[in-house]
């Protein structure tokens, strides 16, 4: 009778309007087959334009540009003949799947689960929940596992503590999904999303090159902003909101002894390669500075900070492997790589698909010349600078509540704000960070994160009848707080000129 009476309880406004942002969003196609749509778009487009003699003047060259129609003769065959190379030439296509390969051993051996396990288990009592906040946002590092792997763990840790577990995963969660793009490292994410930004600054400066490191420094700031603000809300809303937990109490398993000798062999590994990275940086004559000009910026670490970043997962994670005997033979470490590319199959399909619209778009000249329009009717607004660069961060948290997927986004965007925000005179790392900040604020509150319904799962552990509005609403103080503190920050960067990363500034002059 009580269920009756819970199904037939009038929703509230929040409950129903996230209602229609999940039916929405169910009604949106897959990300492959967006794509595929804005290719025909952009193909359609091409066509129609060229016909009206749509153009624009580049700013500072005065170079005309007009739309070139891609299916006449011409541009079929060049359709045709470029799509491998627009495939295997995409940027993000080999820096994603070359770091995967490190953190997929990683993953695959065990060794992020235990040292997640561990981290947390260490923490004392009264910084358990900015601990939990801080390993949420490292987490990241090993891309999606950090979804799995820590929640679970999370909760079985404040049940053991006798708090309500159900605190341990929202605050888990929404440190995981809330600041995706905050860290203290360079993660898979900055690879992916370089290569996006490099694709679409080349629209307009056709040798641009970018580095991971480009929001470096916001996103070291960032992390630490988002752990206190994490924990104000943990304590002002979640923690009151759930209470005491009534429910069976489980105990974590403490990390065996052979865990702890991979883990202890892993750092060791970690440590010797760190020092082997220093020694080859820090001098000022080290192997990978720059060999002409003795420095930092544009040397082969920047380079190649893809592969040094492969191997800094990777041989910890044998060390673990071998230690702990999840891996005895070669065949192990390859099968266990095998593993960790099968799971990369749907953004292989992605790149296909999204390097062919992105191409299609620099072909026909449209992206740049919605980016030189776009930009000369926002001069012509005055609506430039901060309050322009707000509003581009409410545009992505919004699109963000139907759209989940970080890479999917911004392939759509990027060729358009880029090159807008370059006539702007912003440089691409300024829009990449601006975009960042975005696509993390609704991650938590959206049902269209794949990652929510494993949490309704988890949840549905400890108190079967929990929903998806129970989660939502435990979920939003930390999308608005995230929100409010995030802007602030970033509007503080912007109006000091800070520098965003290492030889990145907010401007290109």
């Amino acid at each position: 009778m009580q269920d009756i009476v819970n199904v037939r309880k009038k929703k509230t406004m929040i409950e129903r309007f996230l209602d229609g942002v999940e039916k929405a969003g169910n009604k949106l196609p897959d990300p492959v087959t967006l794509f595929v749509i804005m290719a025909f778009i952009v193909l359609g487009s091409s066509w129609i334009l060229s016909k009206f003699n749509v153009s624009a003047v580049k700013p500072g060259t005065n170079e005309k540009i007009a739309v070139v129609n891609l299916l006449n003769q011409e541009g079929l065959i060049k359709i045709i003949n470029e799509m491998l190379t627009n495939f295997t030439s995409f940027p993000p296509l080999g820096m994603v799947i070359v770091t995967m390969l490190g953190i997929g051993l990683a993953e695959q051996t065990g060794l992020i689960a235990a040292l997640m396990k561990k981290s947390v288990m260490s923490a004392p009592q009264k910084l358990i929940i900015p601990f939990l906040i801080l390993t949420g946002l490292v987490g990241n590092l090993a891309a999606d596992a950090a979804f799995i792997v820590l929640p679970p763990i999370a909760a079985l840790i404040f049940m053991s503590i006798g708090k309500n577990p159900l605190v341990g995963l929202i605050v888990t969660y929404a440190a995981i999904a809330g600041g995706f793009s905050a860290n203290l490292l360079i993660s898979s994410l900055d690879v992916l999303l370089l290569g996006i930004t490099e694709s679409a600054a080349r629209l307009v400066e056709t040798g641009y090159t970018g580095r991971a490191t480009m929001n470096y420094y916001f996103l070291i700031a960032s992390t630490f902003v988002l752990v206190a603000l994490g924990t104000f809300v943990a304590h002002k809303f979640t923690i009151p909101r759930f209470g005491d937990y009534k429910g069976n109490v489980e105990k974590l398993e403490p990390i065996s002894s052979l865990e702890m000798k991979g883990l202890k062999w892993a750092g060791i590994i970690t440590a010797i390669y760190v020092l082997i990275i220093l020694i080859a940086v820090v001098p000022s004559n080290g192997i990978l500075r720059n060999p002409e000009t003795g420095g930092f910026l544009s040397s082969p670490f920047m380079t190649g900070i893809v592969p040094i970043m492969l191997f800094l997962f990777l041989l910890p994670a044998l060390a673990y492997g071998i230690v702990t005997k999840v891996i005895k033979s070669d065949k192990d470490v390859a099968d266990k790589m095998f593993k960790s590319i099968a799971d990369m199959s749907s953004f292989i399909v992605l790149a296909f698909v999204a390097a062919q619209m992105i191409a299609y778009f620099g072909w026909s000249n449209i992206g740049p010349i919605m980016a030189i329009k776009g930009a000369e009717a926002l001069q012509a607004m005055n609506f430039t600078g901060l309050p322009m660069i707000i509003g581009f961060i409410i545009i992505c948290a919004g699109i963000n509540l139907l759209i989940a997927s970080a890479s999917a986004k911004w392939a759509l965007l990027a060729p358009i704000f880029v090159p807008m925000f370059m006539y702007l005179n912003y440089s691409p790392a300024l829009t990449q960070a601006v975009y960042r900040v975005g696509d993390s604020i609704t991650n938590p509150i959206t049902p269209m994160l794949a990652y929510f319904a494993i949490l309704l799962a988890f949840a549905k552990r400890y108190d079967k009848n929990i929903g998806i509005g129970t989660l939502i609403s435990a979920l939003l103080p930390y999308s608005v707080i995230f929100a409010i503190g995030w802007i602030i920050l970033f509007s503080l960067w912007f109006l000091l000129g800070l520098p965003l990363g290492p030889g990145d500034s907010i401007y290109l002059k």
